[in-house]
């Protein structure tokens, strides 16, 4: 058997480890895409390679703790910005819910707290779990910040796995005062979606011969890797439940790999391993902001995204082969621009390539910007791609370069070594 082991409203339970009064109120974890990573006085940002997952950025400010943090979502003109990244059961009842914004969860929960997220203390006490989770589980994955897998073959019998989660998200909730749910499963997927049934606090063990039947009600969209272009494509086909695709086998094999490897999943057959190592794939970084007409200033933005890139790159010690620079307008108008280069990585040469990729994108110079990103990915140790040696003796220089320049951020912080244009 696998198990899933999922956190409950992960960022509100963190904060109720540290302030009991959070407790049965409706709490909410606020965010605003921090737009202070553009700031002239340089405001610190810290770095975080160690996971991933739904509303967890790479870079984010140090947290300065308060009772409630909704001041820090009102600008000096009145306006409430940002959005929900988590919310408590208790909010739920009212309506509010993840990705809403702040200012309409406050119109249907005058009295919701709104925490600003504090990315440290969620890290901490996931480390935590992950250490508690080795001392019960041999073989264990974490997918995510709040998510990790368990092989339990060899280790608990199949008949003693019910006995087991249960006690295991006890245990948890003793030791370290988070409430946890759990779905076990001979795959994965089925595991997962047998947690996604059991929340809040509880656990569901699904066997091979009850796949079929748990599945069966069971949306289409709410199955992992079933993403809104597949969804788009099975309701063309009136499948919009799991029962309805796994009738549909014939349909699903002659449509791609893709599709019939996902039917495969539906049916609880793969055989996709626990992997206590699963590589990164690529690393990214993204900022949202007022709309932005100025482009000297949308430049010197991209500049600083890039710095930080670089740093997250470096820090990672991998060589990314793609890069894509992403622009969102108002009005809806999305651009961008992908390029593909075999050179051995280093920050100045990257700087030039994203200024370069972020023209390229620029098709709407009429429009005001509101979004920018970043993206690295396809790592030399991922792929069968080979450096360039045309540009090998250039980039080992500026590659030292980079390394020492690296070494002083992260001793004394990502602002301490900026670019000249960055300043204007």
């Amino acid at each position: 058997m696998k198990i899933h082991v999922d956190l409950d409203c992960f960022f509100v339970s963190a904060e109720r480890t540290r302030d009991a009064s959070l407790m049965g109120i409706p709490v909410a974890i606020g965010g605003r895409g921090d737009p202070y990573i553009f700031s002239h006085t340089a405001i610190p940002q810290q770095c975080n390679l160690e996971v991933s997952g739904a509303f967890l950025g790479t870079f984010f400010q140090s947290y300065d703790a308060h009772t409630d943090d909704r001041a820090k979502f009102i600008d000096a003109d009145g306006r409430i910005r940002g959005i929900l990244t988590a919310v408590s059961y208790e909010a739920r009842a009212y309506g509010i819910t993840t990705a809403m914004s702040i200012r309409e969860a406050l119109e249907r929960c005058e009295h919701l707290i709104i925490k600003a997220p504090d990315m440290q203390l969620y890290q901490h006490l996931s480390r935590e779990l992950h250490s508690f989770l080795h001392t019960r589980i041999p073989l264990l994955e974490q997918a995510s910040i709040d998510e990790f897998y368990g092989d339990l073959d060899g280790w608990i019998a199949d008949e003693d796995v019910d006995v087991f989660i249960n006690t295991l998200r006890h245990d948890i909730a003793a030791e370290l005062h988070l409430p946890v749910s759990i779905g076990a499963s001979p795959t994965k997927s089925i595991a997962k979606l047998a947690t996604s049934s059991a929340k809040p606090f509880g656990c569901k063990v699904i066997r091979a011969d009850e796949v079929l039947s748990f599945i069966e009600p069971v949306a289409v969209a709410t199955f992992p890797g079933i993403g809104r272009a597949m969804q788009r494509q099975l309701s063309r086909y009136n499948i919009q439940t799991l029962g309805d695709l796994v009738r549909a086998k014939a349909l699903l094999h002659a449509m791609s790999p893709y599709a019939a490897s996902l039917y495969t999943k539906v049916c609880g057959h793969d055989d996709d391993a626990v992997s206590p190592h699963r590589p990164r794939k690529s690393i990214g970084i993204s900022r949202a902001f007022d709309p932005i007409m100025d482009r000297p200033e949308l430049r010197r933005r991209i500049l600083i995204l890039s710095r930080h890139l670089a740093f997250a790159v470096m820090r990672l010690n991998v060589l990314p082969t793609t890069f894509r620079v992403a622009i969102r307008y108002e009005m809806s108008q999305h651009t961008h621009a992908t390029a593909t280069r075999c050179r051995l990585f280093h920050e100045q040469w990257f700087k030039t390539l994203i200024l370069t990729l972020f023209e390229q994108a620029e098709q709407h110079r009429r429009l005001r910007i509101l979004h920018l990103s970043i993206s690295c990915s396809q790592f030399t140790c991922n792929s069968k791609r080979t450096l360039s040696l045309l540009e090998f003796q250039h980039d080992t220089t500026g590659r030292k370069l980079s390394q020492s320049m690296q070494q002083m951020q992260q001793k004394y912080g990502l602002n301490i070594l900026r670019w000249g244009s960055e300043l204007s």
